[in-house]
């Protein structure tokens, strides 16, 4: 039985919430250690045309947590439409697509109720934690992390393929954790549907695909 639609919504919202948890989380170290917000929002996002157009409004109106954000999550879902994100060359999706589908709907259930770093620790190597391991190194640059904790620690351990037991990891973690059994599940139907959109300067509010920064 494919997974109902009800799955896909709730992990949405496990996605959002973590999303802005670790954002949140994020933006407080930068305050604490100093950081001129708004020229390090522009800096992380200079590669974005759209937003280099907007950056002065949307700083000047004390929503750096929402670019901030919207920094993240194009980091987290960039390769959501590959079975691995591409963190590697798998296409189990092509060479068995039913026995795929139905492991990634038994990955999701298992997954579900576990703890990430517990997860991490009794399934080394795993998908997951090249996953992790990718998507850490992309959002947080060494400089980056050297400024917030005043060292290089975290990324070490990383590097050398652990977990730090640290708020900040274990923040991402969960962030990690939902982005994957989303993804679990978008796989888990027939035929897959791995997409994403992203709306451009200018776009029409769509209530339906949308939500307004005025709810937060």
């Amino acid at each position: 039985m494919p997974p109902a639609p009800e799955l896909f919504e709730n992990t949405m919202s496990l996605v959002k919430g973590a999303s802005k948890s670790f954002t949140v989380l994020l933006l407080s170290l930068m305050r604490s250690a100093h950081w001129d917000i708004a020229a390090a929002v522009r800096s992380i996002e200079a590669a974005s045309s759209a937003f280099a157009a907007t950056a002065g409004a949307i700083i000047g109106t004390n929503c750096a947590k929402y670019a901030l954000e919207s920094y993240v999550n194009r980091k987290m879902f960039q390769g959501f439409n590959h079975e691995t994100f591409y963190t590697d060359g798998g296409l189990s999706s092509v060479a068995d697509p039913e026995q795929h589908r139905q492991g990634c709907y038994t990955h999701y259930r298992d997954m579900k109720a576990m703890d990430p770093a517990e997860l991490l620790g009794i399934l080394p190597n795993c998908s997951f934690e090249n996953f992790c391991f990718k998507k850490y190194l992309a959002i947080i640059h060494p400089k980056t992390e050297e400024s917030l904790f005043g060292d290089l620690e975290q990324r070490r351990q990383v590097l050398a393929g652990n977990h730090p037991r640290s708020q900040f990891y274990g923040e991402f973690l969960e962030l990690a954790k939902a982005v994957w059994m989303l993804h679990l599940l978008a796989f888990s139907v027939e035929p897959p549907r791995p997409c994403q959109f992203e709306a451009s300067e200018g776009s029409e509010f769509r209530p339906e695909y949308m939500e307004s920064v005025g709810k937060y």
